[in-house]
């Protein structure tokens, strides 16, 4: 039976895709999004009356901010569930952006929840962020696994980038699930954590489900290319198409999983259907890890740019973590979450997009100029 979904954040990367798939498997949607130039342009963003591409028409856009408790009330009106997208995302940015990231994250769900005290819906999925855990699971040369590594400042520039252990030994990360406890390295982190505690502590004591879904690198086609702070698969895109070398920190050995963002819509929608998951916390990645460096010359490559070879800054920012790969046996078990997406497939993809776009606006030099001027990098 046809639900009416509201998402907030709805216009956004993750959103347009959600929305796309809720509609097309007949459920009607509503998004409240704030518009903000930093994600949707100038053109897209605050006053601007153009739609965001690959938002579907049959979607009711609601332009508001999730701290306005006026535009909530109206949102969550007449809605069976709600999807909340809704927050600032940007680990660097928000160690000096602070009161913006907790004012939108933080105050914008408590918001979003005084509303629905008042009009209880069945179900809210938040999105979280594998930012949470900090560091990964690590496991030692003595077998035994860590789950406490706190990265410490390199005592020199020939120190290792990885965590050692106690014997000064390297540590070898593994898949992290969901039990391990958090470990907030960022001011990003710390509010990702507040919007999912305030999900799953709400939700249940006005009669509704809440479930939160950790996040890992999501990417694909509709990525913001003018946004210095988003995935780092869009970044390094922008700079390929404008015809610069990507910039990495640290060593370029650090390890991600990225998931492609239709996996992502698709588990966005077992967790608003599957009874089992109410009250529950789900890793959504691909289950697949690469390093930055490597994923930076692929994409080079299908971008038919290989001559452009990554730019090793060899300086860490602050807030980053090294290595945390997902677990996602949980969400495989109990939601049926299944990415399907090829990696190769998902870069050739977002390189055939990236070649149509005429606004790539490379700020990725500003964004580091102003995490350098705060004292953000070392």
């Amino acid at each position: 039976m046809p639900q009416t979904i509201l998402i907030t954040g709805g216009a956004g990367f993750i959103g347009r895709a959600v929305a796309r798939a809720l509609v097309a498997r007949g459920d009607r949607v509503r998004v409240l999004d704030g518009m903000i130039p930093q994600v949707h342009g100038e053109i897209h963003g605050e006053g601007g009356r153009a739609r965001p591409e690959g938002l579907p028409d049959a979607v009711e856009l609601q332009v508001g901010d999730v701290r306005d408790g006026r535009a909530v009330a109206e949102a969550v009106a007449g809605v069976d569930a709600v999807i909340h997208l809704a927050a600032e995302v940007g680990v660097g940015q928000s160690m000096y952006d602070v009161d913006r990231y907790v004012a939108v994250n933080d105050h914008g769900t408590a918001v979003l929840f005084q509303a629905l005290i008042e009009r209880p819906v069945r179900r809210v999925v938040v999105a979280s962020s594998m930012s949470v855990y900090g560091e990964g699971l690590y496991r030692g040369a003595d077998g035994r696994v860590r789950e406490e590594v706190v990265r410490q400042p390199r005592p020199g520039p020939d120190a290792p980038w990885d965590p050692l252990d106690e014997e000064g030994r390297p540590l070898v990360p593994v898949p992290t699930p969901e039990w391990k406890r958090p470990a907030l390295a960022s001011v990003y982190a710390l509010t990702k954590y507040a919007q999912e505690r305030l999900t799953l502590m709400l939700a249940p004591a006005y009669g509704m489900e809440g479930v939160a879904l950790r996040l890992w690198n999501a990417y694909g086609p509709g990525q913001a290319l003018s946004n210095p702070y988003t995935g780092v698969l869009a970044i390094f895109a922008s700079r390929l198409h404008n015809g610069a070398r990507p910039v990495i920190f640290e060593d370029g050995h650090q390890r991600r999983d990225f998931v492609q963002v239709d996996d992502v819509a698709q588990a966005f929608l077992l967790a608003l259907d599957r009874p089992r998951a109410a009250g529950q916390v789900y890793n959504i990645g691909s289950g697949e890890d690469r390093s930055v460096r490597e994923v930076a010359a692929l994409l080079a490559q299908a971008m038919g740019r290989p001559d452009l070879t990554p730019e090793i800054a060899g300086k860490a920012r602050a807030g980053d973590i090294r290595h945390c790969i997902p677990d996602i046996t949980k969400a495989r078990e109990e939601l049926g979450y299944r990415p399907a997406r090829d990696f190769a497939d998902g870069l050739k993809e977002l390189a055939a997009w990236v070649a149509e776009q005429e606004e790539a606006r490379d700020r990725v030099e500003e964004a580091r100029r102003e995490l350098d001027r705060r004292g953000l990098v070392a």
